[in-house]
């Protein structure tokens, strides 16, 4: 099952870098129009606002899955199904029809024009870039690697490896005599190595 909770993670920080990286790159292209035609670009995290702080949570969500234990692997696939969700479903709403106010922020910074009105009749063509289709593809893979979390996070392997467990822990008797190291260790876990 280490392989399962490899191919998760792997999955969620694929997910997660594709999202930081579409919110940086074009993803509507705004011609103005202004007598000069002017073409604006819009970013992914103009025209998404959640689009990078989510896809952070999924890198963070990723990260922090190869670590932790059974019952917040449990959470952290709930939660990435749901940044999976409201980030594809902002996608799909952008890929269905795209709205001007996705681009007000971007005409009003190059015009100073602001209300949405007024940017609508200022926009003459909206062409959308393969960055929401791409993005749109990176949550389906992050909701697949969040179901495929919950259905499998239990017979996932606990995460600390056999090399930092104890002796004790690891049930073995190491066969050599029991030194200072030893009682620090028993003292430690609360046993008194005097008595």
């Amino acid at each position: 099952m280490r392989r399962a909770r490899s191919m998760s993670v792997l999955a969620m920080l694929l997910a997660g870098a594709i999202g930081v990286i579409s919110s940086t790159q074009t993803w509507i292209d705004v011609t103005l129009d202004d007598g000069a035609q002017q073409t604006l670009a819009v970013p992914g995290a103009e025209a998404l606002p959640v689009l990078t702080p989510l896809s952070l949570a999924a890198l963070a969500l990723g990260a922090a899955l190869s670590i932790v234990g059974p019952v917040l692997r449990y959470v952290f696939g709930a939660l990435g199904l749901a940044i999976a969700a409201l980030v594809g479903f902002g996608t799909v709403q952008m890929l269905a029809a795209t709205p001007v106010s996705a681009t007000a922020a971007t005409v009003t910074d190059a015009t100073g024009i602001s209300g949405t009105d007024a940017v609508a009749a200022l926009v003459s063509n909206l062409s959308l870039t393969p960055w929401p289709a791409v993005t749109l593809l990176a949550q389906v893979v992050l909701a697949a690697a969040a179901v495929f979390t919950l259905i499998t996070a239990r017979g996932w392997t606990s995460g600390a490896s056999r090399k930092y467990r104890t002796a004790t822990e690891a049930g073995a008797d190491s066969g050599r005599p029991h030194d200072a190291i030893d009682s620090w260790d028993d003292l430690s876990r609360g046993d008194d190595p005097t008595a």
